[in-house]
C-alpha cells in the first residue's frame, strides 16, 4: 500500500467513526485514526473526552489500527467558542456544530492529515461526497433521518473532493448491525447528545461561568409582566420548557411559548399561541451564503430550505442581496426562523449550500427588514 492511498480518519470513540474505520480497512485503505481533544478536561465528570478516547483506543485495538491524538482546543476555543459566546451576546442561537467542521474537523484537523500524508480524510458522519460535472458536490446521507449535510454545509468543496464517508450510503440500524457483527467494542455504546464542550450538564450551569447573567422581564405581546428571566441568552424563538411561568392569573392553562427578545428593553416576550403571527414568517435574510459548487445558482431560483436540523424541506425562492447574502421567501409561513441558526438549501439529494440567518419578516410585522 503507497502512502498516497493512505486515509487518515477522525475517530471520535463512537459506533460511527468506529464502523467507518472498519470499512475503510476492509477496503484496502492504509487507515490511520486521529481522536482530536477539542476542549480542556473539566474536573466535574460532564467531559467524556477521557472516556472516549479509551473506545477510541479499543476500537484501534480491535481492528489493528495505529491511533494518533492532538489537541485542538486552543483552535477551537479561538474559531468556535469565541463566536459562540459573542453570538449569545447579540440575542441570537448560533450553531456551534456547524462552526466545529468547517473551523476543526475539515480546517485544522483536515490540514493535519495533510501534514500525515493523507491522500484521503475521512469521517463517520452521515452524509454523501461525489464529483458532477468536474465539481464536487455533498449529498444527502441515504439515512434521511440521519442525515449531517446541514451541518457540514459550509465544508470548501475543495475538501470535500478529498474527503471520503464510509457510512454515508448505510441506515443507522446498518451501522449498529455491523458493528456487532465485527465485535466492535463500541457496537452498543449511545449516541452523543448536545453540544461537545457542554456535555449533559445543565446549559444554564455552563454559560454562568462564561456570560454574566441579566435578569429581566417576561412579558406578554401586550408588555404585561409575567416573571423574570435569568438571561435572554438561555431562550430561543419558539422555546416552550424552562420558562418557569406555570399558572398565571387570567390567562388560559395553556402552554408559553417564546416569540421575541427584546435586547434593548432586556425583556422575553411570551405568547400562549403556538402560531402566534410573531412566530410565523414568509421571508428572511441571510448573512454571506457558501455555496459548495463555487459559483451561486441563476438570481432568483427555486429550491428547498431547512432552517433547523431534521426540519422537512421547505419550497422556496432564493434571491441575492448586498455582499452576497440572499433572500429567501418560503411557499408555505415557517414557525421559529431563528437569526444565527443556519438556513441549507438543497436541489433534490444535493446540498446547495447555505448562511447563518440574520433578519426575519414575521407576519405580525411585515416592515422588519
Amino acid at each position: 500500500m503507497t502512502e498516497a492511498q493512505r486515509v487518515v480518519l477522525a475517530l471520535s470513540g463512537g459506533v460511527d467513526s468506529a464502523v467507518a474505520a472498519a470499512l475503510l480497512k476492509d477496503a484496502g485503505h492504509d487507515v490511520h485514526a486521529l481522536f482530536m481533544r477539542n476542549w480542556d478536561e473539566d474536573e466535574d465528570g460532564y467531559c467524556t473526552a477521557a472516556a472516549d478516547l479509551q473506545d477510541a483506543r479499543r476500537v484501534c485495538e480491535s481492528l489493528d489500527l495505529p491511533l494518533l491524538t492532538v489537541n485542538f482546543a486552543a483552535e477551537y476555543r479561538e474559531r468556535v467558542f469565541a463566536h459562540f459566546l459573542d453570538e449569545l451576546r447579540a440575542g441570537r442561537t448560533p450553531n456551534p456544530d456547524v462552526a466545529c467542521n468547517r473551523e476543526i474537523k475539515f480546517g485544522a484537523c483536515f490540514e493535519h492529515a495533510r501534514r500525515l500524508g493523507a491522500r484521503w480524510f475521512a469521517t463517520g458522519h452521515y452524509a454523501r461526497a461525489a464529483m458532477v460535472d468536474d465539481r464536487p458536490r455533498l449529498l444527502r446521507a441515504a439515512d434521511r433521518d440521519k442525515d449531517q449535510t446541514y451541518f457540514l454545509h459550509t465544508v470548501p468543496g475543495t475538501l470535500l473532493a478529498r474527503t471520503l464517508f464510509p457510512i454515508g450510503h448505510l441506515n443507522k440500524t446498518d451501522v449498529r448491525r455491523i458493528a456487532h457483527e465485527r465485535a466492535l467494542p463500541v457496537h452498543d455504546k449511545r449516541d452523543s447528545t448536545g453540544i461537545c464542550f457542554i456535555g449533559e450538564r445543565p446549559f444554564a450551569e455552563f454559560l454562568a461561568a462564561y456570560l454574566p447573567a441579566r435578569p429581566g422581564p417576561i412579558e406578554t405581546t401586550d408588555r404585561r409582566v409575567l416573571g423574570e428571566h435569568r438571561g435572554l441568552m438561555y431562550y430561543t424563538l419558539g422555546q416552550r420548557q424552562g420558562l418557569l411561568l406555570g399558572g398565571v392569573r387570567g390567562a388560559a392553562e395553556a402552554p408559553w411559548y417564546v416569540v421575541r427578545k427584546d435586547l434593548a428593553r432586556n425583556s422575553l416576550v411570551v405568547t400562549q399561541q403556538h402560531d402566534d403571527p410573531g412566530l410565523m414568517s414568509l421571508e428572511f435574510e441571510t448573512e454571506p451564503v457558501h455555496w459548495i459548487g463555487g459559483d451561486p445558482p441563476e438570481d432568483g431560483f427555486s429550491c428547498t430550505v431547512r432552517t433547523r436540523h431534521r426540519q422537512r424541506d421547505q419550497a422556496c425562492t432564493v434571491s441575492a442581496v448586498a455582499d452576497g447574502g440572499c433572500r429567501v421567501a418560503t411557499v408555505q409561513p415557517q414557525r421559529a426562523v431563528t437569526p444565527g441558526q443556519s438556513a441549507v438549501f438543497y436541489d433534490g439529494e444535493t446540498c446547495l449550500g447555505g448562511g447563518v440567518i440574520a433578519r426575519v419578516r414575521s407576519t405580525a410585522d411585515a416592515d422588519r427588514l
